[in-house]
């Protein structure tokens, strides 16, 4: 691994060859109530940072990103017109699902895997990372839910993630896995709907969603009140373009369906606190 950390400037860290950390697909319809966000549909790695000392198979497994999950959010903004926003490096240099500073964000090792690069990250690299990587890709977040609160158009933002089958030995059971925190809501619709299907949905789990092991939907959905839900796919479900298909086609059938259930039970854009 060829190490340039200490030549890192604001300006350097992600040259123009390297690719932009946001990508938008989709948005046909503007008003759709659904916004997409994807926090590790991507595997890129700035060249700065070379291969950050891992194998290239370490980091296609799920250490490295959300195995499928780019072709179900992109095949699942085609199907719905909802917009969807990718965040496209590696979780690996900075996992955008943290909080910056917290623990995990910048990982040392990986379920067993070393991160040589990540080793003894200074204090000033780490933001470096944050500012070129993370604050871009929240920061497009943010501006699309403040288009939409502008304009009136209600939101439901899904936060799409991929889970692999099995960890520490435990065979994980669950098709899918839907996670909530303070609002539940319509995370128990959306579990109540891909039940129906006839599918063994986790109920905050494989992971269990809290203040400070996730970022994206306490900061995107849960503090701006609006209704939201991490939906979690187990990997080899949709490793293959075939289940990215049948999966983006089945959330195009359930996530219409889970609003309209949301709607006879709690009316349009809740402003009250959860139960």
């Amino acid at each position: 691994m060829t190490d340039n950390r200490s030549q890192l400037s604001s300006s350097s860290f992600l040259t123009p060859e390297d690719p932009s950390p946001v990508v938008v697909h989709g948005g046909t319809d503007p008003r759709s109530p659904l916004l997409l966000v994807s926090d590790h549909a991507g595997q890129a790695i700035p060249s700065a940072l070379g291969d950050l000392g891992v194998p290239e198979a370490e980091r296609a497994r799920h250490i490295g990103w959300d195995i499928g999950i780019d072709g179900v959010g992109r095949m699942l903004a085609d199907l719905t017109g909802a917009l969807l926003i990718e965040q496209s490096y590696s979780r690996l240099v900075i996992d955008c699902n943290r909080a910056p500073g917290h623990q995990t964000a910048i990982v040392t090792v990986s379920d067993g895997t070393p991160v040589p690069a990540n080793q003894d990250v200074s204090a000033t690299e780490a933001a470096l990372r944050t500012q070129a990587i993370f604050d871009p890709y929240h920061t497009r977040i943010g501006e699309e839910l403040d288009r939409r609160e502008d304009e009136g158009i209600e939101t439901f933002l899904i936060a799409l993630h991929s889970f692999t089958p099995e960890m520490q030995n435990f065979r994980r059971p669950w098709h899918c896995g839907v996670l909530h925190n303070h609002d539940p809501r319509f995370g128990r619709i959306i579990i109540d709907c891909l039940s129906e299907e006839g599918l063994t949905v986790g109920d905050n789990e494989p992971y269990e969603l809290t203040d400070t092991s996730d970022y994206t939907v306490p900061v995107h959905g849960e503090r701006r009140r609006i209704p939201h839900v991490e939906i979690e796919i187990r990997q080899d479900l949709i490793t293959a373009e075939t289940g990215q298909k049948e999966w983006a086609e089945r959330l195009a059938r359930v996530l219409p369906e889970a609003i309209k259930r949301y709607h006879e039970q709690y009316g349009s854009h809740p402003v009250t606190e959860a139960e």
